[in-house]
């Protein structure tokens, strides 16, 4: 962090936060994100997952899907 000049404190431990992040957000599979973490259970993996609003707002219920494609 001081090589970079970056100020704010930071720990490790959010590097891993934000790149389990964002294989999420990029469509990575659960499994190869629990892998790549190293975890043993999915459930320790999630702890690591935070979906962004953006993201949750361009889910579409199945519902939704069917009325748009009728139109």
């Amino acid at each position: 962090m001081k090589r970079a000049n970056i100020t704010k404190p930071g720990y490790f431990h959010c590097l891993r936060h934000s790149f389990a992040t964002h294989l999420l957000e990029q469509g990575t599979n659960l499994k190869i994100i629990q892998q790549l973490m190293g975890h043993k259970t999915l459930k320790t993996t999630s702890i690591y997952l935070h979906v962004t609003n953006s993201e949750t707002k361009k889910v579409m219920s199945p519902i939704d899907y069917v009325v748009s494609q009728e139109v």
